[in-house]
């Protein structure tokens, strides 16, 4: 039998009630907490639906990334690095490099169009380049003269 008497510090009265609780036999373990899952989140990008249609999360998309990658004998970045930049790709802040396409769409089982790797090209029209070189060759002029004015040389 076992006696438990907490100690009531909050109290200033020496007189304040204790409470006494006895069980009998070993004090039992303590449940497990089990943590919350955390909702899995993915921005509407292909790459971040693709991940979202597996049930993984970003942690466990990199590391399955990295698994694939220490398999094939490839490099890859940190695992904290990795979970930055697939949050770029998703966000489609940035692109991922050749060999990082690759090791997506294996892992995904997908073609690139369908992880949104394709660069769809603007076509460029003959006017927006004649203007967009106007522009440049009318920055050059407009620096020279300003640098020719701070030197003090005359054009």
């Amino acid at each position: 039998m076992t006696t438990v008497v907490p100690e009531r510090r909050w109290t200033r009265s020496a007189e304040a009630p204790k409470a006494t609780v006895t069980f009998e036999g070993e004090a039992p373990a303590a449940p497990e907490r089990q943590p919350r899952p955390q909702p899995l989140r993915a921005p509407d990008t292909p790459l971040g639906r693709a991940r979202l249609a597996r049930g993984w999360s970003r942690e466990r998309t990199v590391r399955a990334l990295m698994a694939l990658a220490d398999r094939w004998g490839w490099q890859t970045a940190t695992e904290n690095s990795l979970k930055v930049q697939l949050h770029r790709w998703e966000h489609q802040d940035s692109r991922p490099s050749e060999t990082y396409r690759v090791l997506l769409c294996a892992l995904f089982q997908a073609p690139p169009e369908k992880l949104g790797f394709t660069a769809t090209a603007q076509p460029v029209t003959k006017i927006a380049l004649k203007d967009r070189v106007e522009s440049l060759e009318s920055m050059v002029s407009q620096l020279t003269d300003a640098l020719s004015r701070s030197l003090g040389v005359a054009a």
